[in-house]
Formats: structure tokens, C-alpha cells, sequence
């Protein structure tokens, strides 16, 4: 996106949307170990029902950072600990902004990295190829990584609607039509403070809400038990973000939608998988493994799907919601706002993904 000033203003809002559970706080004195509850990515993507090595693969993916960074020592604890090989990654500058470790977003990194290569290993049974890209501004990033000819796009950061404004939120919405229109599909969390979005008043979440983006949603998954949403109760107001754009309107793919006064508009998230850090994801940072959480996730666990099932796919939320019988729908619960079932509906979309059946239809 070009650095409109609206946006520019409104920076410091953007944030990513990795959480945490209490006991695995970067700075703990001593790290626990991982809660029974946790999940290695490849036993989630198997419970998934992932490709078993034998997606097509070749897909480049792109992931966007506005801070933080990696170090190869992590990487390679984490691909060793999975039994997988280290996938080779490329740090790309947008605008002077570098791979910086050494702050909170370090995290987020982390998790990006090994869950998608993870992710795109489980699948195709090849290490994946990323390019990290890093800048101070998310639509520039897309705008980049389509024209270096990534196939997938992975964003984990993004803030309530209200906080972009409409200019930047058109601009962010043309960057992705365009990146589309080259034949990069792009994925985005969908955010981690229910339907409020953090805010106090009903809203969703961007670049998610944008109608080009897939917005990516989540649920709690156990080892055992039902599927349901993420949130809705939770002391702390964490859960999913989900709801209806107050920008952009309904979506002539994803009609018709429950509830669908006309008031409303298009839908977030699109698609849904594990996000609760209480059943969250086994990550290595800072050379200990740790549970993270937060539809941070989600999008490089669907971005390397993606990759793995073929290059140039563009815009496939159509197919998606064409197609669904590709995903787990029997995902109850709220968002705080927003209730699941009907399916699909403002807390999940389509629900959790049927890796194999995803893969096949892309």
C-alpha cells in the first residue's frame, strides 16, 4: 500500500496476534514445559487430515513482518524437533525495515516461520521455500512479495477497521486484488479480542475484512472432544474476531449469509482452525519450546497448505465457499457477540479445514 497519511497516523494500532498462555510469557524465569493440551504442527496438521506428503508443492511463501525477527539457531531446533528439514528462508527489505531479533515480536516470527514451513512440509514431504518480508507498512509488503512472484501470503498483524480509515482501507484492498489478480493468494488473522476487536464496540478486523484477503479465524481444538469456537467467555475478552465489515460490503460468494440483515456487511472470518493458546502450538524460541496461540497461527497454517497444493492459485475464497465440504462446520460457540452454528457463520466461516479435501479442490 502507498504510505497514506490516514494510515501512517493510525500506525502504531497495528499490532500481530499472537497470544500466549500465563505460564509462557517470553521473560519467565524458567520456561515450563509445553501444557498436555499443546500441539506439535505436524500432529495438528494430521488431525487435520492434511496431504500425507503427496500435495504438488512448489509454492513460494511470503510473510509479512512489522517488527521483531529469527535467528537460524531456533529454526533449526524446531525443524530437528519435528524431524523435518530447515525450510530456506530470505529476508527481503521493503523499506529499510530488517529481520531485528530481540523484542516481543520475535514471537510472532517464530511462529510464522515453523508453522508454515511446517505446515508445507506435512503436505508435500519437501522443506519449504519463505521469504520474510519486512516492513514498517502491510499493503507495500503484499504489493512486494506479488511482484517478486510469491505464491501464497501469510499476514499476522492488522487492527480494527475504525483504526485504519477508509482511504487506507481501500488502498490495503487494492493491494490485495492486485496481488490476486498476479496470482498470489493472501491470508490474514482475523484478530484475537472477540467481536469487539479490542475496541469496546462491535468490529472486525484488517486486512482480514478486505474482500480479497482470506480472513483467518479460530477455534479451540483438544486432542480429544469436540471442536469449538475460540472465545466468547474468556475472562481476559480474548477469542476470535469475527463479524461483519463496517467498510466493505456483502460479498456475492459468501451469499446468502446468517444472519444477513441488510445493514451488514461482508463477512470475517472466511475459514477457521486451532487458536486457543490453550491448545496452542509447540514453538521454539529462544532455544526453548513454548505454546502460542492467537489467529497469528492460523494464516501460515493455511498459507502452507495453500503453497503445497499449487503455485499462481490467485483468488480462491470463491472456490472456498464453494467447496464446503472441505472443512470441519460442526464448530459451535461465540465470539461474544456472534454465535456458530448456523454454519457457516461470523465466528468460524467455513469452519476447519479438511487438509487433503482443501488441497484437492485448489
Amino acid at each position: 500500500m502507498p504510505l497514506v497519511h490516514s494510515y501512517l497516523k493510525r500506525r502504531s494500532h497495528i499490532h500481530s496476534y499472537l497470544k500466549r498462555t500465563a505460564a509462557h510469557r517470553r521473560h519467565h524465569p524458567v520456561a515450563p514445559p509445553p501444557p498436555a493440551t499443546s500441539w506439535t504442527i505436524p500432529a495438528l496438521c494430521a488431525a487435520y487430515k492434511w496431504p500425507a506428503g503427496t500435495a504438488v508443492g512448489s509454492g513460494v511463501i511470503a510473510i509479512v513482518e512489522l517488527g521483531g525477527g529469527w535467528n537460524a539457531s531456533d529454526v533449526a531446533a524446531a525443524f530437528q524437533a519435528m524431524g523435518q528439514p530447515i525450510p530456506a528462508i530470505t529476508d527481503v527489505s521493503v523499506d529499510g525495515t530488517t529481520n531485528s531479533p530481540g523484542s516481543d515480536a520475535d514471537g510472532e516470527v517464530a511462529l510464522d516461520i515453523q508453522v508454515s514451513g511446517a505446515s508445507y512440509f506435512c503436505a508435500t514431504g519437501k522443506p519449504a521455500t519463505i521469504r520474510m518480508y519486512w516492513s514498517r507498512d502491510i499493503a507495500s509488503a503484499v504489493t512486494k512479495a506479488a511482484a517478486d512472484g510469491c505464491d501464497v501470503c501469510s499476514i499476522s498483524w492488522g487492527a480494527s477497521e475504525s483504526e485504519w480509515g477508509s482511504a487506507a482501507l481501500d488502498a490495503m484492498e487494492s493491494a490485495a486484488a492486485a496481488a490476486t489478480a498476479a496470482g498470489m493468494v493472501v491470508h490474514a488473522a482475523s484478530g484475537d479480542n472477540s467481536a469487539d476487536d479490542g475496541g469496546g464496540a462491535t468490529a472486525v478486523d484488517a486486512p482480514a475484512s478486505c474482500p480479497h484477503v482470506v480472513g483467518c479465524g479460530g477455534t479451540t481444538k483438544p486432542a480429544t472432544g469436540n471442536e469449538t469456537v475460540w472465545g466468547g467467555s474468556n475472562p481476559d475478552g480474548s477469542g476470535t474476531g469475527g463479524g461483519y465489515s463496517a467498510h466493505f460490503p456483502p460479498q456475492p460468494w459468501q451469499l446468502p449469509i446468517p444472519p444477513a440483515p441488510a445493514r451488514l456487511g461482508r463477512m470475517v472470518p472466511d475459514v477457521a482452525a486451532d487458536a486457543d493458546p490453550n491448545t496452542g502450538y509447540d514453538i521454539v524460541l529462544d532455544g526453548q519450546v513454548q505454546v502460542f496461540g492467537g489467529t497469528s497461527a492460523v494464516a501460515p497454517l493455511y498459507a502452507g497448505l495453500v503453497a503445497a497444493a499449487g503455485t499462481k492459485l490467485g483468488f480462491i475464497t470463491p472456490k472456498l465457499w464453494e467447496n464446503t465440504a472441505a472443512f470441519n462446520q460442526h464448530i459451535a460457540g461465540t465470539n461474544g457477540v456472534y454465535s456458530q452454528p448456523p454454519n457457516p457463520g461470523p465466528c468460524s466461516g467455513l469452519g476447519s479445514p479438511l487438509g487433503a479435501a482443501v488441497a484437492a479442490l485448489l
